[in-house]
């Protein structure tokens, strides 16, 4: 079958590799669609970060690069392994695509999403999103009901920002000030939204800007026209905001979050970083600001597939392009690194 693997930093390749087997408690699945995530960039650009180089297997999946890529995936059950109930096959599925040990402290408490051994489907072995078909552990896998599986695709970056609305608390009418209209910032935006909290957004790029109302920002600040703390406090009476999320990994929007929020705000690190990140430490001593940081999704899938089933987000805005595999390199990855204020999610079909 066809797939596209990690080699190292800016090589990835298609290539023919054998179609994986069943195995008992695993479920295969037939790919319809796959996203492009932001981490798969940085890995393109970057890494390896999440992928285990080559000579040093990962320790949970003991594959090393060359990977398949691709986490955020959904399709149909193509064939059901031994002792798998409640799953049959023409299901239409989503993936969690975690890899954890089930041995260290946080496994132990049911917190899977910080393994000390943490590594994903599609980024540390295991199969991927970008390929025919993969094979997961039942556990790991979500009916979709009658949500398409182009919209499925979605849930697991929707998952992302529906753990990091959880983390922050924020309630009902109060604000919320997103950082960045990036992919996750943009789904981020649209979860508080069905959680009923007034959101500013902060964005400089004008297709952005547009995606951040489409999704339902309720105001939305140009930080190259406009004074981002100054906007803040006169939209918020000189309070500050409930809460700030940092989605897209830059020093100074990190320090304008920590200052933007009231006195023991919370702000949520949300973003992936590229570089250790410099921090203005003054006012989130002197205003008692909580940082917290956010990876992933915990037992939050259902919830999130809920939440789209009924109609509380709006995933229309969300997907701006569709491609085949043998096109994700030039139409996927440099579309998304090189036009990014004009794309939030391309779609693969493998």
């Amino acid at each position: 079958m066809k797939a596209a693997r990690f080699h190292g930093r800016e090589d990835i390749r298609i290539e023919d590799v054998p179609e994986p087997e069943v195995r008992p408690g695993a479920v295969k699945i037939a790919v319809d669609w796959c996203g492009i995530c932001g981490t798969d960039l940085h890995e393109y650009l970057e890494g390896p970060i999440f992928v285990p180089p080559a000579g040093e297997p990962h320790p949970v999946t003991g594959e090393e690069a060359p990977v398949v890529m691709g986490h955020e995936f959904a399709g149909k059950v193509a064939e059901v392994g031994d002792g798998v109930d409640g799953i049959t096959v023409g299901d239409a599925v989503v993936v969690e695509p975690i890899h954890r040990c089930g041995e260290c402290a946080a496994c132990s408490t049911g917190q899977y999403n910080t393994c000390e051994k943490l590594g994903f489907v599609g980024l540390s072995g295991g199969g991927g999103g970008f390929a025919e078909f993969v094979v997961v552990d039942a556990e790991w896998v979500h009916p979709l009901g009658d949500i398409p599986t182009d919209v499925g695709a979605l849930i697991e970056p929707l998952a992302v920002g529906y753990h990091a609305v959880e983390l922050s608390g924020v309630e009902e009418g109060q604000t919320a000030v997103v950082f960045g209209m990036g992919p996750i910032g943009l789904v981020t935006t649209g979860c508080l939204k069905a959680r009923g909290v007034r959101v500013i957004a902060v964005e400089v790029a004008d297709a952005r800007k547009d995606k951040a109302a489409t999704v339902g920002a309720d105001e939305i600040i140009d930080p190259s026209a406009q004074d981002v703390l100054a906007t803040i406090s006169d939209l918020t009476d000189g309070v500050g905001a409930d809460v700030a999320f940092e989605c897209a990994g830059i020093d100074d929007v990190l320090n304008n979050a920590i200052a933007c929020v009231k006195s023991r705000g919370r702000v949520v690190n949300v973003a992936i970083w590229g570089h250790p990140a410099t921090v203005e430490m003054g006012p989130l001593t002197l205003n008692e600001v909580d940082v917290v940081g956010s990876i992933g999704y915990c037992g939050d899938h259902p919830a999130t597939i809920a939440m789209v089933a009924d109609g509380s987000i709006d995933t229309a805005a969300l997907i701006t392009g569709r491609i085949a595999l043998d096109d994700l390199v030039e139409e996927g990855f440099r579309q998304l690194i090189d036009n990014k204020a004009e794309n939030v999610k391309i779609l693969v079909h493998p």
